[in-house]
Parts: C-alpha cells; structure tokens; sequence
C-alpha cells in the first residue's frame, strides 16, 4: 500500500469500518452502507479500498457462521422435543395426549447443553464483532492495514 495515506483516506477507512455497527438501527445495514462508502471511494485509493474489502468479509464471514450455528441449534432442539414429547407413542396409541416421562428429561438437558454451547460461541461471535470493528476502526485512523481473524476473502 501507499505510505502516504492521506487523512481523508484514514478517516474514510475508519468511518467504512464504524459503519458496519448500521446493522443494530438498519436492516443489513453492516452491508449496505460500508458497501456504498466502499464502491464509492475504491478507485481513489488503495488503502480505503482494503479496508473496504474487510469490512465486508469479515461482515459476510459472520453472517454464515451466526447461520451455520443457528441451523445446527434448531436441528439439535427439533431432536431433542422429538424425544422429550414420544411422538411415536402419539401416533401409534392415536390418543393426542403427550406422555411426558421424567426420565427422558436428561435426554433434554443433553440438547440443551448443546444449545447453551452454541449459545455461547454466538455470544463470543458478538463480543469478536463488536471487539474487531472497533479495533479495526482505530487501526484505519492511525493509518495502519489491519486484517480481521476468521475471516473468509470473499471480495478480493
């Protein structure tokens, strides 16, 4: 990159970076507008430019993993309510009453012990968010390129 950022480009970076916290007042807005800043002001130099592609991986990047674990925690609570309720039992007895044995009620903690881990790793998600776009904003207005951790380059 350059090394002579002027700052205009440090504060268009970090303000690229700020914008991603749009999403807690606008719907995708941790896209959107950094998109908009981004494609806007890409050409003009190379460093707004990385920082645009960044911010925007690392968004993308925790989109899918906030998506992958919500899926794997519905998936793990559908089979747990499958055993808790004994819908075998519905069907075969035809009575519609649901049979709720306590001891199928550890089958349950095991879900949702596995839930509360997902829980968990979505929580460390945020904090990872909240903790890397601040992080990431400061480093643009001091000048210096900095690279989001698990991040996927999606936009290279």
């Amino acid at each position: 990159m350059n090394s002579s950022i002027t700052k205009h480009q440090k504060t268009l970076s970090a303000i690229i970076h700020l914008s991603t916290f749009s999403k807690y007042f606008i719907p995708f807005g941790n896209f959107i507008l950094p998109l908009v800043l981004w494609t806007s002001n890409k050409n003009d130099s190379d460093f707004v430019d990385y920082n645009g592609k960044q911010a925007l991986n690392f968004q993308i990047s925790i989109l899918l993993y906030s998506l992958a674990l919500g899926a794997i925690s519905v998936i793990i609570a559908l089979f747990s309510a499958w055993e808790f309720v004994h819908f075998v039992d519905i069907f075969e007895h035809n009575t519609h009453q649901i049979d709720i044995d306590l001891d199928n009620i550890f089958h349950l903690g095991s879900g949702l012990f596995f839930i509360g881990i997902i829980g968990s790793l979505l929580l460390g998600l945020l904090v990872l968010d909240v903790f890397c776009t601040i992080l990431a904003t400061i480093k643009a207005k001091d000048g210096i390129a900095y690279k989001y951790p698990l991040t996927i380059n999606f936009l290279k």
